[in-house]
């Protein structure tokens, strides 16, 4: 009896098993001084804000420049004849490209301005007029 009384004696006067759950019920009423996370956190979620901002309010290249590095672009693709490249020439009917060259060409146009154009509007653009229209009204075009 003496030998129990002095363990409860050395853990303040509460039994060895409910000493880990008083503890843990403690540890959660205080907080943890963290200053170095807080720090952490303050920085990341400063970052995120700056990051989804500049996302956000991204602004559209200029529709001349656009069109001056479209048809740059279709000068410079190995199956072209730079003379013919206008703003409303053809890809297959002015140009002399096939179907599978003009999907390269919108392969390099993709290239050119670092965005990635869908299939189903890929299709659509057969004209450097068309190129420019799309990627001129796209926000990430760079």
């Amino acid at each position: 009896m003496r030998r129990a009384a002095s363990v409860c004696a050395r853990v303040g006067g509460r039994a060895l098993a409910a000493r880990p759950a008083v503890m843990a019920v403690r540890s959660m009423q205080q907080p943890l001084a963290m200053p170095a996370l807080s720090a952490a956190r303050v920085e990341f979620s400063a970052a995120m804000r700056s990051g989804v901002r500049a996302f956000s309010a991204s602004t559209f290249l200029p529709e001349a420049e656009v069109q001056e590095r479209v048809i740059e672009v279709v000068k410079n693709f190995d199956k072209v004849d730079g003379a013919k490249v206008n703003p409303q020439a053809h890809f297959i009917n002015d140009l002399g490209l096939d179907s599978l060259d003009a999907v390269e060409l919108v392969m390099a146009i993709e290239e050119e301005f670092v965005i990635e154009i869908p299939d189903d509007v890929a299709e659509k653009i057969l004209t450097c007029e068309d190129a420019v229209k799309f990627v001129s009204q796209h926000p990430q075009a760079q």
